[in-house]
């Protein structure tokens, strides 16, 4: 008898097959998933304790000193010097209320300028304002006119502010040197208007504070400076009278 074929293995074979790739399939899905990240709690950061600084203590509010209190260092009557313009004299002590600050000033006229000038007390010194000058400082100042002139070999312009300065200065030994410098004697030759001006400026400004220390008028004072003046050595007379001498030319030689 023939035996009879086997038809079932076939269809086993596929469903085999196909379960196989229903597997493979599913692998490879679980493959592409992205694993879950685990959380973990994480533990809280213990905070470092900083030591706190003081805080700086504050600043006192300066204390502003009142208007009333400050001290005059003049008083109503005196005789001052202001570096620019020179002698005057307190007429009063006045309090005025300036820009809501009440301000303590000193009221000085100037009669030769006919000028009245008002300086805060607080900021006398640091303007300028000082008391007329001891005898012995004026003395000093007297001296150096008898000397002889020293005038730099310079340009007019630059040596006219330098004489301007120092008469602006206040000094009395500045201004003497600037009289000195600029006086001419008659066998000198003439000043220049600029040299002229100058001159009478520094002058009249020494003849002020001469006046105010030894209590006389302008008019006097301004004579002794003149005499003074005219008692100095005189360069081109001492020259003609050195060629006129013929011992002294003579011993030279």
């Amino acid at each position: 008898m023939a035996t009879k074929k086997k038809t079932k293995a076939p269809a086993a074979k596929s469903a085999k097959k196909t379960l196989s790739k229903a597997k493979n399939s599913k692998a490879k899905a679980a493959a592409k998933k992205p694993a879950a990240k685990k959380t973990v709690a994480k533990k809280p950061v213990a905070k470092k304790a900083v030591a706190k600084k003081p805080a700086a203590p504050k600043a006192a509010p300066k204390k502003t000193k009142k208007a009333g209190k400050v001290k005059a260092l003049f008083t109503r009557g005196d005789f001052v010097v202001y570096p620019t313009h020179g002698v005057g004299k307190v007429e009063n002590i006045e309090l005025q209320e300036i820009a809501g600050h009440k301000l303590k000033l000193f009221v000085i006229a100037f009669d030769r300028d006919r000028m009245t000038l008002r300086v805060p007390v607080a900021k006398a010194e640091t303007s300028g304002l000082r008391k007329l000058s001891s005898r012995k400082i004026m003395d000093s100042a007297l001296e150096k006119l008898k000397g002889r002139a020293r005038v730099k070999r310079t340009m007019w312009s630059r040596r006219a502010q330098e004489y301007e300065a120092k008469i602006n200065s206040g000094d009395p030994m500045a201004i003497a040197e600037v009289v000195r410098d600029l006086h001419r004697n008659v066998s000198q030759p003439d000043q220049s208007f600029s040299e002229r001006q100058i001159f009478e400026s520094a002058r009249d400004r020494l003849a002020l504070e001469v006046a105010a220390v030894e209590k006389t008028d302008i008019e006097a004072a301004t004579e002794k400076l003149e005499g003074l003046l005219s008692s100095s050595p005189d360069p081109v007379a001492k020259a003609d009278k050195n060629a006129a001498d013929p011992k002294k030319d003579s011993k030279a030689a």
